[in-house]
């Protein structure tokens, strides 16, 4: 009697189990709000909001948000457009709102870049990619576009002027949804550039260039030049002439720094066979290690010419038939030291 009654009591408890779960899998079964959708066509269905539509899945209710977008829908929209088309009784699970995204496919503006100029790599005397700067006609935003846009960009037209550097590009790209690829053109202008070194500063003539006077950019070829000099070669030379901050530093202007100084006192030597004589003068030119520069001696006011050989020295130069320095010369100076 005892196993009897055990028997039945765990019966009368599976039976009230199984009648407390059914009407939760009743609820579930039914239509039921999803809190968050995604689409990736221009239209929302009722199955993209509703689980178990049955056969209203296929109906459009709402216009998608735009592209690469979310959007956020109220309940009570959502309820109102269901019951549009006969389906009630969704179980809204206390959501206040649905929040619809729209799937798209973004071209980074950078991505849009490097893809013309790989088109334009080595066309009618451009040079590398990696060189070249697009700038286009109109401000360039990253584009977002269908989903079904899942193919590569594959040039279908491509014009460039190399006088004017200016490119008309269309692009394809496959959809999958259609055999019309989608097709994007894109026009602007295309410069080669080089790495050029260029002043942070204006300088004056004969300015000795320091480190923190040169900053390297890219600048475009034609207007740096064949000979625009790099920013190591740059430092510790000297200005030939005046220029403003900005510009691109060229081998032609630069020297090396002058060793003696117009108006500067300077030590003249005179050598010869024998013969070891030095004075002092004052520079009437400029110059560097190597250069031919006039000096007046100031004991006698004479100008002669020297070859400059170091800081403030001169080496004069002195036409002799024999090994003995001529009496004039030696005349022309205050010597010093006699050998």
């Amino acid at each position: 009697m005892l196993r009897s009654l055990l028997i039945a009591s765990a019966l009368l408890a599976a039976t009230a189990g199984f009648a407390a779960a059914q009407p939760e899998q009743d609820v579930t079964a039914g239509p039921v709000l999803r809190a968050s959708v995604t689409v990736s066509s221009d239209i929302v269905r009722i199955g993209d909001v509703v689980e178990n539509a049955g056969t209203a899945a296929q109906i459009a209710i709402f216009r998608a948000p735009d592209l690469g977008t979310t959007g956020a829908v109220p309940v009570s929209q959502v309820l109102a457009a269901l019951r549009a088309h006969q389906v009630i009784g969704v179980n809204t699970r206390d959501l206040r709102e649905v929040a619809v995204t729209r799937t798209a496919r973004t071209l980074l503006t950078k991505d849009i870049e490097r893809q013309i100029a790989r088109v334009l790599e080595r066309r009618n005397g451009l040079g590398d990619a990696a060189n070249l700067a697009i700038t286009f006609d109109r401000e360039l935003r990253d584009l977002n576009l269908d989903a079904a846009n899942s193919g590569e960009l594959s040039a279908s037209a491509i014009r460039f002027d190399p006088r004017s550097g200016r490119f008309d590009i269309t692009f394809d790209i496959p959809n999958e949804d259609t055999y019309s690829p989608t097709r994007l053109r894109f026009t602007g202008t295309a410069v080669e550039t080089v790495e050029a070194a260029v002043l942070t500063r204006s300088v004056e003539r004969n300015d000795i260039l320091k480190a923190s006077d040169i900053a390297v950019e890219r600048r475009p070829k034609t207007e740096a030049g064949p000979d625009a000099t790099l920013r190591e070669r740059a430092v510790g030379l000297q200005m030939r002439r005046q220029m403003r901050a900005g510009q691109v530093i060229k081998a032609a202007d630069l020297g090396k720094p002058d060793l003696v100084t117009r108006d500067q006192n300077v030590t003249l030597i005179y050598d010869a066979p024998g013969v070891h004589l030095t004075g002092r003068g004052k520079a009437v030119d400029s110059g560097t290690l190597g250069d031919t520069v006039n000096v007046m001696n100031t004991q006698s006011k004479r100008v002669v010419q020297g070859t400059v050989t170091g800081p403030g020295q001169v080496a004069v130069i002195v036409a002799t038939s024999s090994t003995v320095v001529s009496t004039a010369a030696l005349a022309a100076t205050e010597p010093s030291t006699a050998e």
